[in-house]
């Protein structure tokens, strides 16, 4: 899997929007408590489509995040298990 920058023509508004939820979610000067995924597609481009991603945590942390998420929303979590 590549990770390429969010696309110019969207990188300043997922900008201001990943800031204004960061800084809404989580006190200045205080460990982060609460992490976030944004991601955006154009409509009808969404397969084989560019996907653009931004957060304010770990790469890592963050796809377990989403998974977790994703494996809620079909029905295959299990508490305590892995997505």
């Amino acid at each position: 899997m590549t990770h390429a920058a969010i696309q110019a023509k969207h990188r300043e508004k997922m900008n201001a929007i990943a800031n204004t939820l960061d800084g809404t979610f989580n006190l200045p000067g205080l460990p982060k408590r609460i992490g976030f995924v944004l991601l955006i597609a154009e409509f009808g481009q969404i397969d084989n489509g560019r996907v653009n991603y931004i957060s304010n945590g770990e790469r890592a942390d963050m796809l377990a995040m989403m998974k977790e998420f994703i494996a809620r929303a079909e029905g295959r979590y299990t508490e305590g298990g892995a997505a």
